[in-house]
């Protein structure tokens, strides 16, 4: 008889969690940050964060650069945020998380087929977010180990498809820079992912 996969441990949170990272220079640091979070499931509800970084390095910049989290579920937002986000490669350690301005959300729409293109649009009061996952390639599934993990304390199967065009718009300004390469699972993709039927379970 063949055995069920199971992943021992507690499960934290359980959605989707694509992601926008880019640089305006290839070798450079990231310039641009954007995780959104959309949660089934989790000790503080259902709920939608949107993590933007326009200043990673810095914790209290002009408005017009502003680093922000917009959500329409705090207490979410902050769990996710110390919790995982926080411990993400491309956001450890920014002074940005810091000085996050937190603004509650009117709205989330969603587009596209996430076969060709993805769209996630965010209405917060005078400000919209626009994020555009295009390019997409072909979908896969992994789990990876604890050990591997952003967190290194949990196990996360999920379902990614890599975006070779990605955008990121704040009230019509499309912001700088461009995903670079990265390898996930062995599947070559880039910085830039959908993140699909994620689950987080602390091993």
């Amino acid at each position: 008889m063949v055995e069920s996969l199971v992943f021992r441990g507690k499960v934290e949170w359980s959605g989707e969690n694509p992601g926008i990272s880019l640089k305006t220079d290839p070798e450079g640091p990231f310039t641009t940050l954007a995780s959104f979070f959309r949660v089934v499931l989790s000790p503080h509800g259902r709920g939608h964060a949107l993590v933007l970084v326009q200043s990673p390095q810095e914790g209290a910049p002009p408005a017009d650069r502003a680093n922000l989290c917009l959500t329409d579920n705090e207490p979410l937002a902050r769990y996710l945020i110390d919790g995982f986000a926080s411990k993400f490669a491309a956001f450890k350690g920014l002074p940005a998380l810091a000085g996050l301005q937190f603004r509650k959300i009117d709205s989330v729409n969603t587009s596209g087929d996430a076969l060709t293109d993805h769209a996630e649009t965010v209405r917060a009061g005078d400000l919209t977010v626009a994020l555009r996952w295009s390019g997409l390639g072909e979908p896969f599934c992994f789990a990876h180990p604890p050990e591997n993990s952003a967190t290194g304390a949990h196990h996360m199967p999920s379902l990614f498809v890599g975006s070779t065009q990605p955008s990121i718009t704040v009230n019509g300004r499309v912001l700088p820079g461009s995903p670079v390469p990265r390898t996930v699972a062995g599947h070559p993709i880039t910085t830039a992912m959908l993140a699909f039927s994620e689950t987080w379970i602390r091993a």
